[in-house]
């Protein structure tokens, strides 16, 4: 044969692969769009066939399956995808994958409809990881040094150890260490455990010190639901002597056994500065389950709402917050019965109207524990001097909180003009607050009415400057009171809080 016909029938093959390849890529992409378009407008009917793990060199699979459950109900290949997101983002919230990758591929050719899951992990190297910084505590208005150590999967049941310390300088003190395990027993929860050692002391508001040393085991399911019990050891002291007699009648020591539960739904967009969304929480406390006659007997509710409203300039935004709380001794003598003082509700502080559900203790222009009944402390034995013959001055009351507690707010924030300020996120806002509490049981307690309580509502407003940071959130205030009572501690004129950062 002549080399040049060769040569023609070579390229003649060339062109016809070329050609096939060409139809080969243009059906493929055709087929892509036909699915997309498919999947775009009506469901397409499919099943899990088969879950394949790799990866996992120590966690269990049966932790990994755990979080791909939802998988194997789905009905259609939108809700395969759907899911597959979801589950991949549960893996991830685990913190013990540097890597996690889902790969759908089709199903065995005999089984029409079905489709294989292929999940890809990588393991962390370092499971230790270690916190330390130095906070604010508003309602003490003290600083904390805190510590964490945290070690993740040891077992491999992507369970996460940590213990905790905490030192303040008001000479509050924790340590703690507990244990979560995420989707116990193939429950939709995590079970955690913890165990507390604490000491407070309020002796600058209410003449007590207390020290709590306890034990609590919970179910947290889906951030939304949580229910635990706390079985705590309560011991209540006055090291100065001076306490008043309502104080002094709730020293020593008493048992917390208790059941507690809280709901809780966030849909705003951010928790520091919302611009829109509902936030709802409620938490529900019965205290006294058991024999014992220390045990302290009690039901205590919150429930909390805050709205934020898109405004449409400035990056502007309404948000409104309306919490309220009620607690109440039961069993033997329970009409006569005051109620924990460490359990009841206190008002005022340098905390944020906004950040975290806090219930109803955000009180701004008041000082720490500075609204609500109180009650004259015992002189001192003897003048305390404190050097030149001068007198150090003794506190005279005693915060005794309520039983009974509204609060409100309404805090508009938006954006300053200066392109500085934006790229930081500085902003202003103004707000007006208003709250009250009053006690329910005790020799405290009186007649009372709803015009009444409502009539007593302490209200301030003001106007601020909000500074965001990485270690902490900064507000500085101008509080002006509008109505408050001649027993409450008020704090009028520029209020500074430190608050976690965002």
């Amino acid at each position: 044969m002549d080399p040049r016909e060769e040569d023609e029938e070579v390229e003649v093959e060339m062109e016809e692969d070329e050609e096939e390849v060409e139809r080969g890529e243009e059906s493929s992409v055709n087929l892509i769009k036909s699915m997309t378009q498919k999947l775009a407008t009506e469901p397409v009917t499919v099943r899990v066939h088969d879950i394949v793990i790799k990866g996992n060199t120590k966690t269990k699979e049966s932790v990994i399956e755990a979080q791909l459950r939802e998988l194997r109900e789905v009905t259609t290949m939108q809700e395969l995808l759907q899911e597959s997101v979801r589950a991949n983002a549960r893996l991830r919230a685990l913190g013990i994958f540097d890597k996690c990758v889902i790969t759908l591929d089709a199903g065995p050719e005999e089984l029409s409809g079905t489709a294989n899951v292929i999940v890809e992990v990588e393991e962390v190297k370092r499971p230790f990881s270690g916190d330390l910084g130095v906070f604010s505590k508003p309602e003490t208005k003290a600083w904390t040094l805190e510590g964490t150590v945290k070690y993740k999967n040891l077992g491999g049941h992507a369970e996460t150890l940590d213990a905790t310390g905490c030192y303040g300088l008001d000479t509050t003190s924790e340590l703690s260490a507990g244990v979560i395990y995420p989707r116990f027993k193939g429950l939709p929860a995590s079970l955690s455990t913890r165990v507390t050692l604490l000491t407070q002391d309020w002796q600058r508001y209410s003449s007590y010190r207390e020290r709590l040393s306890g034990f609590s085991v919970g179910l947290v399911g889906d951030n939304q639901h949580d229910i635990s019990y706390n079985l705590t050891w309560r011991d209540l002291k006055d090291p100065s002597r001076c306490a008043s007699k309502s104080v002094r009648r709730q020293l020593g020591h008493s048992l917390l056994s208790a059941v507690k539960y809280t709901y809780k739904r966030d849909d705003r967009d951010s928790a520091f500065r919302p611009r829109r969304g509902v936030a709802f929480i409620s938490t529900t406390q019965i205290a006294g389950l058991g024999p014992d006659s220390r045990l302290l007997r009690f039901a205590r509710q919150e429930v909390e709402v805050r709205l934020a409203i898109p405004l449409g300039f400035a990056n502007a935004a309404l948000n409104l917050g309306v919490a309220g709380g009620v607690i109440l001794p039961w069993g033997p003598g329970y009409k006569t019965k005051p109620t924990p003082i460490s359990d009841r509700f206190y008002m005022g502080g340098h905390s944020s109207l906004l950040g975290e559900l806090k219930g109803p203790s955000a009180l701004l222009g008041f000082r720490t524990r500075g609204v609500g009944p109180s009650e004259l402390r015992r002189p001192p034995v003897g003048p305390t001097e404190k050097g030149d013959g001068e007198v150090v001055a003794v506190p005279k009351k005693d915060t005794l909180g309520g039983d009974l507690a509204v609060s409100g707010f309404a805090d508009f924030s938006f954006d300053l003009p200066m392109r500085f300020f934006k790229e930081y996120g500085i902003h202003a806002h103004t707000f007006v607050c208003a709250g009250n509490l009053l006690p329910l049981t005790g020799e405290g307690a009186s007649a009372w009415s709803l015009r009444n309580f409502f009539s007593g509502f302490r209200v301030s407003s003001g106007a601020g400057i909000v500074i965001p940071t990485k270690l902490f959130r900064l507000e500085v205030n101008y509080c002006y009171l509008l109505r408050y009572q001649d027993s409450d501690r008020v704090k009028r004129g520029v209020q500074i809080s430190l608050n976690s950062p965002q």
